[in-house]
């Protein structure tokens, strides 16, 4: 086994030598799986309330600020660079519900958003219901899970999490008095709905590995310790999330795993009834549901892989009384839809697009809103109001920044109510986007998207940062970041590319990227790389790489696999270890993945997970500069992944290159929950690119 000697430390910019990289303990795990010994020499990691676990993550975090400490004004200014182009005093756009403008804004010097209502006219006074930044004083962190008001708008629920485990303890608040009532309720999830009676609450809570499991119905003012417990969900794969509709009519209980779902209702007006159920748990089945007047709408893909539009009356939804409304189509995947008094809005992906569908309920009438540029994305608002004929959207590409619009779905006319503004003169007729295509090795035809300043010429010598994901039928849509502006205008062109495993080119497009096709997503990855270094984009010593935790792992496999490929690459909260996470059904999230990665307890999966899992096929060999980053509190991908890969690493790896991993002591998955906190995130991700690259201004 190679090991790190004097003279392979990494010099700073100076020239001074840095300290020595910290070297973890190895002590050996044996155990035999499909006959196989697997020795896992950084077991002992995962056990956090070991001392010498917490100084290892401790003396590497000491050990990055090191290596980074040349930095430290670079990581100013472009901090203040960041800080520059956004509005730190701004406000939403408000969204009428009833008789109330709900709305949240932020204050200049304060991390976190100010929930806020007026009522009658935005002309009236400020009503302040949660000021988040009043809760997260004496908190590192502070994220809100649930914010629901009642249907009175008298009282509000709302859950917060403090440490980034995204466990929620649930609190009512009278908007009356401002005063908290009684009713606490720890280890909740992230839905919660009001009954209509203003007085009922149901609410998920979560089983050991972080899944939630349980249903409750709580009646203000009870011992939350007698709530009724109204389901169990006892299958391990499943999620169990409930919703209201938007017609208020009636609660939802979703029950979810990977490629199945089930989906149960209740009327909101009768809370002591029994919740029941459209159409049992089918294997790989999976169906939505939305209400509107006597019918729900139904999204399905039932004998429809990019999924068809049912309707059935409320009286007997059960599949047999299911009708279609929109067949299944080849080219066009259903994403899902929402529906208004009057319309139906139908949310599609057609050639890599997102795309709206409108529908006239009482003509039938149906068109496309009409987006202007060829690479854009868009998400719908809250349309809270269902006795509307707006449509509420956010549209956004990788030039335009995010534009609220109110359309008019009778007459196709838009309003937009607010473009973010970016400050310090940002221009976007100065940049240019466009959508090319990389060819896989089995001929398949793999978009990507770029954004640069114009008059770039492609002589190989400009910097790409390639962002990639490819799981979980998860998009990378283009959308717009003031904060690559910092990259733009140092001559960086910024590209994603939309790999097999993501859903852009349809529901195929995921399919062809999981289980025993996963090594779709990094072989189309490592395509898309070598097709903007053929085009003369860049060149392997100018490219950057950068994906987090699913697309970490899609970090550290192509790492792995063409690591001559990559200058940088930086891993943020990467899914490494993936065999001994899948063999251990105890983790959070690892049983609902079998339908994802593949249950390695049969070996064929393991066989093929083991093949590609970046912490098994690490090798003793060159590696890029690699900058890994990590969650303490995580727990979707636990602390533990990186640090052991970083582990491992530093004992394999032949080069110089930088090896530096950051853990978050006191956050989880998302990184810091603060907006400065995040900037200077993002700015330290930026300097260790920027330095590496010898581009210090």
């Amino acid at each position: 086994m190679a090991t790190r000697t004097p003279d392979q430390q990494i010099k700073t910019a100076s020239g001074e030598v840095s300290d020595k990289p910290p070297i973890a303990r190895v002590i050996p795990k044996v155990e035999t799986v499909h006959g196989e010994a697997r020795v896992d020499n950084y077991f002992w990691l995962r056990d956090k309330s070991n001392p010498e676990v917490i100084q290892y993550l401790e003396a590497e975090n000491q050990y990055t600020d090191a290596m980074m400490k040349h930095t430290e004004k670079f990581q100013e200014q472009l901090y203040q660079e960041l800080l520059g182009r956004i509005k730190e005093t701004d406000l939403s756009v408000p969204e009428k519900l009833d008789d109330y403008y709900y709305y949240t804004r932020t204050e200049e010097g304060k991390q976190y958003p100010i929930y806020c209502r007026k009522r009658g006219s935005l002309e009236a006074a400020e009503e302040v219901l949660l000021d988040q930044n009043v809760l997260a004083e004496g908190h590192e962190y502070l994220e809100i899970g649930v914010y629901k008001i009642s249907p009175n708008h008298q009282l509000l629920a709302y859950s917060v999490d403090a440490a980034g485990a995204e466990s929620y303890t649930l609190y009512i608040k009278d908007l009356n008095t401002g005063e908290l009532l009684p009713d606490e309720i720890p280890n909740t999830s992230y839905s919660a709905e009001w009954a209509n009676d203003n007085q009922t609450v149901f609410y998920t809570t979560l089983d050991e590995a972080k899944r939630p499991y349980k249903l409750y119905r709580h009646q203000l003012g009870s011992d939350p310790q007698s709530d009724a417990l109204i389901y169990h969900e006892t299958d391990e794969s499943f999620f169990l999330s409930l919703r209201k509709t938007r017609s208020k009519a009636y609660l939802l209980m979703e029950l979810e795993s990977n490629n199945t779902s089930e989906v149960h209702y209740l009327e909101a007006d009768r809370t002591s009834e029994d919740f029941k159920v459209i159409h049992p748990r089918q294997p790989e089945m999976e169906y939505a549901v939305e209400h509107h007047r006597d019918k729900f709408f139904i999204v399905t893909n039932d004998n429809a892989t990019n999924f068809k539009l049912m309707e059935a009356s409320v009286e007997d939804p059960a599949q047999a009384n299911w009708k279609e409304t929109i067949p299944h189509r080849e080219s066009v995947k259903i994403d899902r839809v929402s529906a208004f008094q009057n319309h139906l809005a139908v949310y599609e992906r057609e050639n890599g697009l997102k795309q709206i569908r409108i529908i006239n309920l009482t003509t039938n009438d149906e068109h496309l809103v009409d987006f202007p540029e060829p690479v854009y994305t868009f998400w719908a608002g809250g349309n809270a109001d269902f006795n509307t004929n707006l449509l509420r959207f956010s549209y956004t590409s990788l030039v335009t920044p995010t534009s609220v619009f109110d359309y008019d779905m009778d007459t196709r006319a838009r309003e937009l109510k607010k473009e973010e503004e970016v400050l310090g003169g940002y221009d976007r007729s100065l940049y240019q986007s466009e959508r090319i295509f990389a060819q896989a090795g089995d001929g398949t035809a793999v978009p990507i998207s770029l954004v640069y300043r114009k008059g770039m010429v492609k002589d190989g010598r400009h910097p790409v940062l390639l962002h990639g994901y490819g799981s979980y039928g998860i998009s990378l849509d283009p959308n717009f970041s003031s904060n690559r502006l910092s990259l733009l205008d140092r001559g960086f062109i910024y590209a994603i590319a939309h790999i097999r495993g993501g859903e852009e080119m349809g529901r195929y497009w995921y399919d062809q990227g999981k289980l025993l096709d996963k090594k779709n997503t990094f072989t189309d990855f490592i395509d898309c790389a070598e097709h903007l270094i053929t085009e003369k984009y860049t060149t392997s010593d100018r490219l950057v790489t950068q994906g987090g935790s699913a697309g970490g792992l899609l970090m550290g496999a192509v790492t792995n696999m063409r690591p001559d490929l990559f200058k940088i690459v930086v891993a943020k909260v990467p899914f490494v270890d993936v065999v001994n996470t899948m063999l251990d059904a105890s983790i959070p999230l690892t049983v609902t993945e079998y339908d994802e990665w593949g249950n390695p307890n049969d070996k064929v999966y393991y066989n093929y997970i083991r093949s590609y899992s970046p912490y098994d096929n690490t090798e003793t060999k060159a590696y890029p500069h690699l900058l890994i980053t990590a969650g303490l509190n995580d727990p979707r991908v636990h602390y533990w992944e990186p640090a052991k890969w970083t582990a491992q690493l530093r004992t394999l790896k032949t080069d110089n290159n930088r090896l530096l991993l950051k853990t978050e002591m006191g956050s989880g998955h998302g990184g810091p929950s603060g907006r400065y906190d995040y900037l200077k995130e993002v700015a330290f991700d930026y300097a260790f690119i920027l330095d590496i690259l010898g581009i210090e201004k």
